[in-house]
């Protein structure tokens, strides 16, 4: 067993002897804390039932930990392993078939955590990557990788490790926290701005939101800008997120469900989502879920597992 199994393995333990101890529940699935304000029971209403659209295919994505979808390539999703694997992503469609793997130019897989997608003023693509696990807090230095999206096509279809073609030279953009060590698994960039946002994983705090302004590069200390508590127990082990391509919703998940929180009307600062609600999506059955993601268009959820051959998860907005 990895160490890096372990903090996982203890996080359930953490979970399940909290609720056993009598905390009600909400949802098949969601072990939360009871009622929540906004719903009856803390739910967002703007979703349906999560369904299962088919299964990751590659047998090499084996611990799936983020998910994005592509802003230039319709139907395209992008996907990476966790700190078991070397620097690799993976593309593959809104049912898990694979459409080909890319060896990271420029990168190391120390522990990577999530995935986003980005697309620029100029109409170009790029793939954020977040360097940003830390489960032991041994590190004081963070990364972001930045890469331009490579180009899926009916050649890339049966790459794999062994053949895979490289991306173009990443960009590392790198960072540390001014108050403290963190483990973080949750990277998101906002479509509008370019800003990229890093949630703190914590099974004993709530999570910090800490923003890394769009062009920097130079290995800033970052300042905790917001806190986000979602509705379950612990309140702050986040695995995963993402920001809706209209830039006006937030979604995160941990191990059991989904939530997201949304930017009032009339509100142009987006660092104004992180003072609204979290509201709970239910996801379905999820082995270790940390990989969550809008759809290019925004009208649905993709959640994803590790362990090989997970279902893949759509949620779609009423």
């Amino acid at each position: 067993m990895s160490r890096k199994t372990i903090p996982k393995i203890l996080a359930f333990v953490i979970v399940l002897l909290i609720v056993a101890s009598g905390f009600s529940s909400c949802g098949e699935s969601f072990k939360g804390r009871g009622p929540q304000p906004g719903g009856l029971d803390g739910k967002s209403f703007d979703y349906r039932a999560p369904k299962v659209v088919g299964r990751v295919a590659s047998a090499e994505i084996n611990e799936a930990s983020g998910i994005a979808a592509s802003k230039c390539q319709p139907g395209v999703l992008w996907t990476h392993n966790d700190s078991g694997d070397d620097a690799f992503i993976f593309a593959i469609d809104e049912k898990g078939a694979a459409l080909g793997t890319w060896r990271v130019a420029g990168a190391e897989n120390k522990d990577w955590e999530d995935i986003a997608a980005f697309k620029d003023a100029q109409g170009k693509c790029f793939l954020y990557i977040g360097e940003i696990g830390n489960n032991e807090l041994e590190r004081s230095e963070m990364k972001v990788y930045r890469v331009a999206e490579p180009s899926v096509s009916e050649s890339n279809r049966n790459t794999r490790r062994a053949n895979a073609p490289l991306t173009g030279r990443a960009e590392t953009i790198s960072f540390s926290y001014a108050d403290a060590r963190h483990n973080a698994e949750t990277l998101m960039v906002n479509p509008r701005s370019g800003d990229i946002y890093i949630l703190t994983k914590s099974r004993t705090e709530t999570s910090g939101v800490y923003k890394i302004p769009a062009g920097q590069t130079d290995g800033k200390a970052l300042t905790k800008l917001a806190e986000i508590s979602v509705p379950a127990i612990p309140d702050g082990l986040l695995t995963g997120g993402d920001i809706s391509p209209d830039g006006k919703r937030v979604v995160v998940c941990d191990y059991f469900s989904a939530y997201e929180l949304t930017l009032p009307e009339g509100i142009a600062d987006f660092d104004e989502v992180w003072r609204s609600k979290p509201l709970a999506i239910e996801l379905g059955k999820r082995e270790i879920g940390e990989a969550i993601g809008y759809s290019a268009d925004g009208r649905s959820l993709f959640a994803i597992s590790e362990k090989v051959r997970q279902p893949m998860i759509r949620v779609d907005r009423n």
